[in-house]
């Protein structure tokens, strides 16, 4: 766990008002936030931070709001969701992230065509990162196929590695599969960063030779997870840390999607203001939060 991005992300949440606008000033004081509950970053606009909802603009002053942040505390890192089924501007939204101030970038395949070659993908990333990853920057590739249909292989992340030794970081690992998570750290070890994005494989994955996790549940529940990391790092036990993030990983997963359940919750937990959703989701309901905030309680509790 050496390299400079290895750590415990969270898929940050993103304040909006209720007309659907992103709430910028309020960015700044979720990051503290995260920062202050033990996370060693944050990324913003992933899949929990409702990403491919804003427009190209919106995603710029996101980034901006967060970089003000990150401006006055640049030990905590900052990454920007850029990926987008455009070639151009996933670059323009790279080459903006890196130049206000981003550690790295996760970038989504190009999701659209579903059915396409390795060597298509390997063009694709190799765009981007020839044009909008600085020498001293980092992408990260984004595997969700559950999302995006599209598969990182080992033999195409071999490949991005060794083009790109440096600047292909590595990858989010959201498949939520325990199995390749185990083939990442048979075939690359430490050599390639791998941050899981299921809290149920984090030790796993460590076990593996990950290097950490970017997830949503870090919203509410870092400090466990930060847990699992430093005893981790010490070598000692996280078993019953690890049963406690699963179950309540479990929780998480009967009420997906995960933005607004987990903005209810953020709210009523820590008493930030009740942010909207952009639609297609939907706040939930009043019945319905006070039903997760008993479970995730209850699961506390009764650990």
């Amino acid at each position: 766990m050496n390299h400079k991005l290895a750590g415990v992300y969270a898929a940050a949440l993103t304040p909006m008002s209720a007309d659907f606008l992103p709430d910028l000033d309020a960015i700044p004081g979720l990051l503290e936030y995260l920062d202050k509950r033990g996370c060693h970053g944050a990324l913003l606009l992933g899949t929990t931070g409702e990403g491919p909802s804003f427009s190209f603009d919106e995603r710029i002053e996101i980034f901006r709001a967060g970089c003000r942040y990150k401006h006055l505390n640049p030990q905590f890192r900052l990454l920007a969701g850029t990926g987008t089924p455009s070639l151009t501007e996933t670059i323009e939204l790279t080459q903006a992230a890196f130049s206000l101030g981003c550690d790295g970038v996760v970038v989504l395949p190009p999701y659209y065509y579903r059915k396409v070659d390795e060597q298509g993908l390997f063009t694709w990333f190799s765009d981007v990162l020839n044009k909008a990853v600085p020498t001293e920057g980092y992408l990260l590739g984004y595997h969700i196929p559950p999302v995006t249909g599209i598969h990182f292989s080992l033999d195409l992340l071999t490949n991005l590695k060794e083009a790109f030794p440096v600047k292909f970081a590595g990858i989010k690992d959201s498949s939520g599969d325990a199995v390749f998570a185990k083939a990442l750290g048979e075939r690359f070890g430490r050599e390639l960063l791998v941050l899981t994005g299921n809290d149920r494989l984090f030790k796993l994955a460590l076990d593996s030779y990950a290097g950490g996790c970017i997830t949503a549940l870090a919203n509410l529940y870092s400090p466990m997870l930060r847990r699992i990391w430093d005893e981790t790092e010490r070598s000692g036990s996280t078993d019953q840390t690890q049963l406690e993030i699963d179950v309540l990983r479990t929780v998480l997963e009967s009420y997906s999607p995960y933005p607004p359940i987990l903005k209810a919750i953020l709210s009523r937990q820590q008493d930030f203001p009740l942010w909207a959703v952009r639609p297609p989701l939907i706040p939930v309901t009043e019945e319905i939060l006070n039903k997760a905030f008993r479970e995730f309680a209850n699961v506390l509790k009764n650990n």
